[in-house]
Order: C-alpha cells, then structure tokens, then sequence
C-alpha cells in the first residue's frame, strides 16, 4: 500500500491486516456505546479502524488535524468518492464481461481515472502549503509526481483523440447478405458514420424540405428495433452492435487495453484502497464539525504507552447526547488511578451514570481511531479490549432467564479480558433483587479487581456501595487493585449530572426527587384536605 491516509507505511497497514495491535473492540459495543450512530459507515464497518498502535494513532491525528483546520479537504474527499466508487463498480462489470464490452470499459476506466487526477490535482495540491500532515503532503506529492510524467500527459493525449472518435459516432451502416429466398444469412458493419441516419417518413422530409434520398436516410426500419421489444431481444440487439462496434475499434483499443492493465490499474489501484479511508475520514469529521458548532469542547489526547494504563480527562461529556440533543454538554473530570483502576458509581435515576459510563467508553474508542475526544484536555493509554454490559431485551432468556443470561456475559467478559482491558457494565444484575444482586455484583467486583483492568459498574446497588471497604479490603490482601467510588450529584433536589469522587450517602435521592414533585406525605395530607 503506497498511499494511506490512516496508517503511517506499509508495515503498518499489513500488521492491521493480520490482527496485529487491533484491540477487541466490536460492532455490537459500539452499538451498545452508540458510537455506530453517530459514525455511520456505509461500505465498511467502524470497528475494523481500531488500533492501538500509537504511531498510527499520532499519525491520523495529524491527518484530523488538516481536515478540521481546512473544510475544502473534506469537500475534495466527498467530489472524489464517487468517481472512485464509479471505477470499482466498472472493474466488477469489466470482470464479469466477455470481450464484447472489455474494450469500452477500458476507455470509461481511463476517464474516470484522469477525471480523479484532474480533481486531485486542481483541488488538492493548491491546499498544500495549509497542509501539515504527512498523509496529505504525500497524496499531493504522489499526484504532482503522476500529472507531471511524460506517460501521463501522452495518455491524456491519447485519451482525448480516441474518445472523440468513439464520442463522434452517431450511426452505422449495417448490410445483410440475403440466400436465393431473401433470407438473411449473414450481417455486418459497413461503415461508422459521424452522423445520424434519417427516418425517411415523409414528415420529415417535408419538414427538411429534402425529397431526395441517400446514403442516410433510411428506406425501411428494421422490425426489431420496435419499442415492444422484451429485454432478452434489447440485449441480444446490444450485444451485437456492441461486439461489431468494438471490432471495428479493437485495432486501436488492443493496445489501449495494455496500457490500462500496464499503467491504470496501478496507478488507479491506490485510489481505490482509499474509498473506505475516505469515508472513514469524511464521517468523523462530520462528527467534530458537529459537535464544535454546538459548542463543545474537543481536544487530541495524548497518547501513554499501554502498560501506563493512564487516563486523565478534563471536561469529559458524552457526544452521543451533544449530537442527539444538539446543544452544549455538562462536562466532569474522569480519571483513573492507582487509588481507582475500577470505580462502582451510584447516584438517583436519571442522573447521568449511564451517560457518564458510555462517554468514558466512547473516548476511549475516538482515542483509538485517533479521533479528537470529548474534552478540553485529555491523556490516555490505549486499551486493548473494550467490554461492555448493559441491560438488555430477551433474545436469550428463554433458556437462561434473565439472570442466567447476565451472568452468562459476565462470564464471557471474563473469558477475554485483561489488565489493559475497559469493561463499562450499566445496572448490571438488575433482573434480580437487591440482595441477590449485591452478593453476585460483590463477586464479580472483585474478580475485576484481581484482573487489575479499568472499568465502571453503574448500579442502583446502594447495599454494594457499603461492602467496598470489606471488598478491598479482601481484594488488596490478595494482590488485587482498589475499587474506588463516585456518585452523580443532586443539588437542591435537582440532578446536577456533575460526578464526584466521593463516598455515597447510602440513599437513593427518591426522597429528594419526590420532593420537589410534591409526593411527600405532608403535601399529600393537604391535597387530601382540600377535598
């Protein structure tokens, strides 16, 4: 691969095709995270972009850098996509045609291909001196090295000579040997003519003021060219004008092809592996565009090796909410630490502990497609797995139950998780009752512990909160890491979304949250008296 906009050389490139430095990251947790929602690829998926190569992650920084500081890329990207989206699509049919067709979608390949050049070369290259990103310069470099060659300037040429004269057909002459009882016996083309045949009725005649005939105008129409014809006679009739008109061109378009499968294809090669790269890039930067024109903070992290295991972000917010809602995000600060490898967070309902939970997930995974993140200052170590477990429907409960089937994920977490894994679980075990669910969730906390990997468990849990001192102090003993604790706010009655790093109260804020919407025994006291 000599041209990529998201990987640094080829040697990257083919350690992500191979698995190398991919972390475990799938569609079903980005689904989950709603990342897929807000980057919505249409011709690859999103999680094939991840890596936790932090030269690749600096190096497409840099490629978002250049997009972000200069709009006319994207716009250069998205005029380029469907030419490119056009030659993949023409190189499917060219593999599937007989020799009838091959010749003409030579010509088309070689247009679409000088119509990507022309594009790259007219919009691209002057946007070279904003550029800073290696990725860019060297498409611009790799363009003017291919406009400017003597090889390419003869092709143009070429190009331009042959198309007028397939562009200049306009009708063929056609002759039929006939046997003793006028039977066709056999047919071909006479001649390639530069204009078209009339119809020979006499309106038009009239209309021309031409009553004499000749050599193109026409004496009789030929019976299968009737508009009722069915689509097996249109293609039959194609097919034969097609294969006589490429003969008559085969002597110039044999060696045209050479060229195509000598020069084209290679050059037109590298173009067409960045179809998926440009999208990529294109919808991300939608993304950013987005979320800056609501006003939100975003910023490009930087990036600690893996065993540092950092991750320290100031004004975090979740941008699957910013998009939905459109507006500007309460921020928090989130970090993980030596005291706090794995945080149990608490607080009311609809307090933002869902919310705070994905945006963690959710900055991790821009972090790793080296994306901007959601923050006004950010560093981070990439992690090698993103896990996620949330509440879900009863597409296996039949067999399992709900139960079952939550500890049936859990189990599987642990089956593939590491030190250097994030696993982001939201009211786990609530198909449950609280003690059950405290005793299980104790358990599983625990294992986490022992993994030493980074992760949040939202819970409603208020009894789990008060068993973290016997927790740690059990896990700690045993060689494992500290679970610390945070709580989404309440102020005055209101949820305030802001998340501390605290000890809970132990209540649920429902009294507060009553409260302020008058269910409280003294306010019904004097509903009742009123009646």
């Amino acid at each position: 691969m000599e041209i990529s906009l998201i990987y640094p050389s080829n040697e990257h490139y083919l350690k992500h095709i191979e698995g190398i430095d991919n972390p475990n990251i799938s569609n079903e947790v980005l689904d989950e995270l709603g990342l897929n929602s807000i980057i919505d690829l249409r011709s690859s998926r999103l999680c094939d972009f991840f890596t936790m190569d932090k030269d690749v992650i600096e190096y497409r920084q840099e490629v978002f850098g250049d997009m972000i500081s200069n709009p006319e890329l994207s716009n250069v990207l998205i005029k380029l996509n469907p030419i490119l989206s056009d030659i993949a699509e023409l190189r499917r049919l060219s593999n599937d045609a007989d020799d009838s067709d091959s010749y003409l979608y030579s010509i088309t390949e070689i247009e679409l291909y000088m119509s990507c050049m022309e594009l790259l070369s007219n919009e691209l290259s002057p946007l070279k001196p904003k550029l800073s990103s290696k990725a860019f310069i060297g498409l611009v470099d790799k363009v003017k090295e291919l406009t400017e060659s003597k090889y390419y300037i003869d092709l143009n040429n070429r190009l331009k000579e042959l198309t007028s004269r397939v562009r200049e057909v306009k009708s063929v002459t056609i002759g039929v040997n006939l046997d003793a009882r006028l039977r066709p016996e056999n047919a071909g083309v006479l001649s390639v003519n530069n204009e078209k045949f009339k119809s020979g009725d006499l309106l038009q005649k009239i209309l021309r003021l031409d009553f004499k005939t000749d050599e193109y105008t026409c004496i009789a129409s030929l019976q299968p060219f009737n508009k009722s014809n069915n689509e097996n006679q249109q293609n039959a009739l194609n097919y034969a004008f097609n294969n006589a008109l490429n003969t008559v061109f085969k002597s110039s378009m044999r060696s045209w092809k050479r060229v195509v499968q000598a020069y084209v294809l290679e050059n037109a090669d590298f173009l067409i592996k960045l179809l998926p790269e440009i999208e990529f890039l294109v919808k991300a930067t939608e993304l950013v565009n987005s979320l800056k024109n609501a006003g939100n903070a975003l910023c490009f992290p930087k990036i600690l090796p893996m065993e540092n295991k950092g991750f320290d972000v100031k004004g975090i917010y979740n941008p699957v909410v910013a998009v939905k809602l459109n507006e500007k995000m309460i921020e928090n600060d989130f970090s993980f630490d030596e005291s706090g490898t794995f945080y149990v967070l608490s607080g009311p309902n609809r307090g933002g502990k869902s919310v705070i939970s994905c945006a963690v997930g959710l900055t991790f995974a821009l972090a790793q497609l080296g994306i901007v993140v959601p923050a006004r200052k950010a560093v981070i170590s990439p992690v090698d797995a993103i896990f996620t477990h949330f509440p879900t429907g009863s597409e296996d409960t039949i067999d399992k139950g709900r139960l079952g089937e939550e500890c049936a994920r859990l189990d599987e977490i642990f089956d593939n998780i590491t030190e250097n894994s994030l696993v982001i679980l939201d009211e786990t075990l609530s198909s449950t009752g609280s003690f059950e669910a405290s005793y299980i969730a104790s358990e599983v906390i625990c294992g986490f512990s022992m993994v030493k990997c980074r992760g949040i468990f939202s819970t409603h849990l208020h009894e789990l909160t008060s068993m973290l001192d016997e927790i740690n102090e059990k896990c700690i003993s045993d060689g494992g890491a500290r679970i610390d604790t945070l709580v989404a706010g309440m102020e005055e009655g209101e949820r305030s979304f802001k998340i501390t790093r605290k000890k809970p109260d132990g209540r649920s804020y429902a009294r507060d949250i009553a409260s302020k919407y008058g269910i409280s025994l003294d306010s019904i006291m004097k509903k009742i008296s009123k009646k």
